[in-house]
This record gives C-alpha cells, structure tokens and sequence, in this order.
C-alpha cells in the first residue's frame, strides 16, 4: 500500500508525489503535502468588493446593481449605501440590515463608500 493519501477531491488513492505537492492520476487535482496549510488559507479569506477592495467588519458599502430579493417582490436599488456590514462565510460573505430587514449579499454586487 503506498504511503501517499488519497485526493480530498475524488477520494481516491492513485496520488504520487510531484516535488512539494501532491497529485491525483485520475482527476488531475494537486495539493501540497502539508494539508493542513490548505485550511489555514480558507480560514484566512480575504473578501474583495467588485473593484478588488478589501473590506473589512463595519465598512460602509454601495449597491452597484439592483438585485432582487430572493422569494419576494422587493427589489434592493442601485446606489443604495448600506453602513457597518459583517462579513462571514459561504456563499453570500456580507451580512447587514438595510430598511425591509436583514440581508446576506454577495461581496462582488458592492463596492466599498
């Protein structure tokens, strides 16, 4: 049995080491040996407004579209400034509460005030 660990993309254990990372024969994915320096990456996301701005806990951003909310006929208007936003994780990285109630949206539809 070889010593390599199976890719954490497709599971499987077809890996060979390559230099300092590792790589799947059958999927193609590649990785570095230390996985756990993968996580700390993640852990570490930096969230960019859509003008590659970093935002940050509290910033004040502005809609640069309208967006359409989500399972209602409201619809969130462009140029619409939303002050102290939360980022947090998944999908949707900004948090914050505008007039019609909370809301999760997508750091790529903000740019920062």
């Amino acid at each position: 049995m070889s010593t390599t660990p199976a890719c954490p993309q497709c599971t499987l254990e077809n890996t060979y080491p390559d230099g300092d990372h590792l790589v799947c024969a059958d999927c193609g994915h590649e990785w570095s040996e230390g996985g756990e320096a993968g996580s700390d990456d993640e852990a570490e996301a930096v969230v960019r407004d859509a003008n590659g701005t970093v935002l940050a806990d509290g910033d004040a951003v502005v809609l640069i579209k309208d967006l359409k909310v989500k399972g209602s006929s409201t619809t969130l208007k462009q140029g619409t400034k939303v002050k102290s936003i939360r980022l947090v994780g998944g999908d949707h990285e900004v948090d914050c509460k505008m007039d019609g109630g909370s809301f999760m949206l997508k750091a790529c539809f903000l740019k920062k005030a």
